[in-house]
């Protein structure tokens, strides 16, 4: 029977801040002597380290037992044996197992933990180096890598038993397949995703700031333009550059991603998150947010309770 919540207890909607205090070696953690930058870490299911939560480091994670659910930001999805995520600083993640045999697993996740501090460092003084932060810039989004699971799983097992600058040597070379990989995806929906150093590519950054800020308030492609002193073809032609979208549909997508955060974290009715995130008629709301998340909005929340582990 499912343990009953205290009626005086507000619903948990927030993740865990995770902190060096709660990686005991008892749940995996290796101890502190034993790294430097980066930490190896491997868990079976259930265990109380799988739970809805963010931490400071980035985390590289390979499911190598079970499927179920992915929650990693907003976003929500299939995992099976083979699957690779990089989450970025302060993303929140967990990975819930749906098909868990009697007693459990050993050995579910293999995790690499690091810190951006110590890579941003090096790279001013080993232009090498720099061919990482990209891929380190993306991970603000989580990413999914595909094909790289036989080989992760044999870079994470190298790193393990390595130490000193053996190991700093097997990092660099997993991090290497993972910024070379081009077989990925973005598990956030709204991205800028120009590399190039171009001054109006810039200009359409202020926009996508303003879009981002100030949802509620109309603000069309024309006005964008005119803002800019750019013809609207213009603007339309950089704006599709710079973020991969039409500016109607980049807008949809951010007050979309917006409506997401607003059904995770509070108990707010779909009808006045619909107007909140710019919205002005609930079917279209409906319609937009089925389209890009593939669920209803309703559907995501009932599926979001999921995140913390209970069923």
């Amino acid at each position: 029977m499912p343990t009953l919540r205290p009626r005086h207890l507000p619903r948990q909607r927030q993740p865990e801040l995770e902190l060096d205090y709660a990686r005991p070696t008892s749940l995996g953690y290796e101890a502190a002597e034993d790294i430097g930058m980066l930490r190896c870490l491997s868990h079976g299911f259930p265990t109380p380290l799988a739970r809805w939560h963010f931490h400071d480091e980035y985390e590289l994670h390979l499911i190598t037992a079970t499927s179920g659910k992915a929650f990693v930001g907003d976003w929500i999805g299939p995992f099976q044996p083979g699957h690779l995520v990089l989450c970025g600083p302060r993303l929140p993640h967990n990975w819930v197992s749906l098909d868990l045999p009697e007693g459990g697993v050993p050995e579910r996740d293999l995790v690499i933990q690091f810190r951006h501090e110590p890579i941003a460092h090096a790279v001013e003084m080993i232009p090498e180096l720099a061919e990482v932060m990209p891929l380190l810039e993306r991970s603000r989004h989580g990413i999914e890598f595909f094909g790289l699971s036989e080989r992760a799983e044999a870079h994470w097992r190298s790193l393990k038993q390595a130490r000193g600058l053996q190991r700093f040597a097997a990092f660099c070379d997993f991090l290497g397949d993972l910024a070379r990989c081009t077989d990925y995806r973005l598990l956030s929906s709204v991205q800028m995703q120009s590399d190039e150093r171009d001054t109006e590519l810039d200009r359409i950054g202020v926009i996508v700031d303003r879009i981002s800020g100030d949802m509620a308030t109309p603000f069309s492609a024309a006005e964008a333009a005119a803002e800019l002193g750019l013809s609207e073809s213009r603007f339309s032609r950089l704006f599709r550059r710079a973020t991969g979208n039409t500016f109607t549909d980049f807008v949809n997508r951010v007050r979309i991603n917006r409506a997401c955060h607003l059904l995770m974290e509070t108990d707010r009715r779909v009808t006045h998150i619909c107007y909140e995130v710019g919205f002005n008629n609930v079917a279209n709301f409906n319609r937009r947010f089925l389209e890009i998340k593939g669920l209803t909005p309703s559907e995501f929340r009932r599926q979001t309770e999921h995140r913390f582990g209970r069923h």
